[in-house]
């Protein structure tokens, strides 16, 4: 059926042609601060939190580069646009699980999982035929392998009934990547590409990607499909079209292969990748480093050093302030961290550099307290354990000033080895319990304590 529809790949101009054609789419919270009133001894300060202030004229919003991987900081991302558009969302690309995980196998490339995640977090939802875009690039195919490829048949050929509140020029233009997507898939069938659970709006990523042979062209192509403001940027952390792995280091000497194996093992199974904060037993071992290797190494010998992506280094000079977001610490926030350049231009700015901590304890961070956190952060930007020749010798208080915590979070705030750090700012943020992630901040609560924190 899909094997005979395809004819020869397209060309650019009949690929770019349809986006000429696109229509533009048109509470008060309690707030507990632990502040430093002198170098010495710090207090406990209340205070009730104040609405983010309106914007003049001749003030612009503040700008934030937020480091963070594709499920936790999501959150919080539609509230973020109230006090901001001007964010810059560095992001990972060594995600190795789930849908990513088939695609990288087939036809290699960085991992766009948490990209395309993020894209559609901060894409237009006003209208109908933007609300039927995000859904058609939010859907995943069913889990039974034959299902799977048969649905996916019917969305590649246009006959699905996603497609109904898509007009014609946006149809063309997604449907032409996926159809591109298609025809890589056939070209190497003895690979037996699985469509189990697959992500169709990875695979429209992925489509554009292989073709542009450009991950920010694919970006830039993903962000005007689906109407992201130009304002907001998703940047990946590095800029590349080679397949990258993540192993870490643990201080019992053993090191791991892969970000899902590290973070959320299945075993071996192609299966949704379970992101409970429960799932998956405790390390046996504390993670010492996380690090880049070579496709196919194994050990410590086959580490490689990837270059940061410029345009990550050129907003970290620029932006008012400078978010470590919650989420998996070791696999989502430090691979953007352990990269040369970056601790470099954190320790120099001056501006405000936030942590927001996590409520709940996951397979990587089991037993870590407050201070834990921010050591692990401080290492990774002096790649402390790295090249000796590399390293840096900055202290915590180069890289985080203030500690943003959830209330009735399970990590405890260990507030003297924290005045050790020289990390005086802790503000406790209301929270909510969330199901599949448990204790996690109000978004609410959080960006106005944001708002408050980056006021003028």
């Amino acid at each position: 059926m899909a094997d005979t529809l395809l004819g020869p790949s397209p060309s650019l101009s009949l690929l770019l042609k349809p986006l000429a054609f696109i229509p533009s789419y048109h509470s008060k919270s309690t707030i507990s601060k632990f502040k430093c009133t002198n170098s010495s001894s710090p207090s406990l300060m209340a205070s009730s939190s104040i609405p983010p202030p309106l914007q003049s004229s001749t003030t612009p919003p503040p700008s934030l580069l937020v480091f963070s991987g594709g499920t936790a900081f999501n959150g919080v991302v539609e509230e973020l646009k109230k006090l901001t558009t001007r964010v810059a969302h560095v992001l990972p690309v060594s995600d190795d699980g789930g849908s990513t995980a088939e695609i990288v196998r087939v036809l290699g490339g960085p991992a766009v999982g948490d990209i395309r995640s993020r894209c559609l977090r901060l894409s237009d939802g006003s209208t109908a035929e933007a609300l039927a875009v995000r859904q058609l690039l939010g859907h995943r195919l069913p889990l039974h392998a034959k299902e799977a490829k048969s649905e996916w048949y019917d969305i590649v050929e246009g006959e699905h009934s996603l497609w109904e509140e898509v007009s014609v020029p946006y149809r063309e233009t997604i449907r032409a990547f996926l159809v591109y997507f298609q025809q890589q898939i056939l070209m190497r069938s003895e690979a037996k590409f699985c469509f189990s659970n697959g992500s169709i709006g990875n695979f429209f990523f992925a489509g554009a990607r292989i073709f542009f042979q450009s991950l920010e062209s694919a970006i830039f192509l993903f962000s005007r499909v689906s109407e992201i403001p130009k304002e907001s940027l998703i940047l990946p952390v590095i800029s590349t079209n080679d397949r990258l792995t993540l192993g870490c280091e643990l201080w019992d000497g053993r090191t791991i292969r892969g970000q899902n194996e590290i973070s959320h093992p299945t075993n071996g199974l192609l299966e949704p990748v379970n992101k409970k904060h429960c799932s998956g037993q405790a390390l046996t071992s504390r993670i010492k480093r996380v690090f880049y290797m070579s496709s196919e190494g194994q050990n410590l010998l086959h580490e490689v050093f990837p270059p940061p992506n410029p345009a990550v280094l050129d907003q970290l000079h620029s932006v008012n302030c400078i978010v470590y977001s919650m989420g998996s610490l070791f696999t989502s926030i430090c691979p953007s961290l352990v990269l040369n350049g970056v601790g470099e231009i954190i320790s120099s700015r001056s501006c405000q550099k936030i942590l927001l901590l996590n409520g709940t304890y996951d397979r990587e961070t089991t037993g870590f307290s407050t201070s834990c956190f921010v050591t692990a952060i401080t290492d990774a930007l002096n790649r402390t354990y790295g090249n000796s020749k590399k390293c840096l010798i900055n202290p915590p208080s180069a890289y985080v000033n203030t500690i943003l915590v959830p209330r009735n979070g399970e990590i405890p705030v260990d507030l003297p080895a924290l005045k050790d750090q020289r990390i005086f700012n802790v503000v406790t943020v209301d929270s909510l319990e969330d199901p599949k992630v448990g204790i996690t901040f109000d978004p609410n609560s959080l960006i106005q304590t944001l708002a408050d924190i980056l006021r003028p």
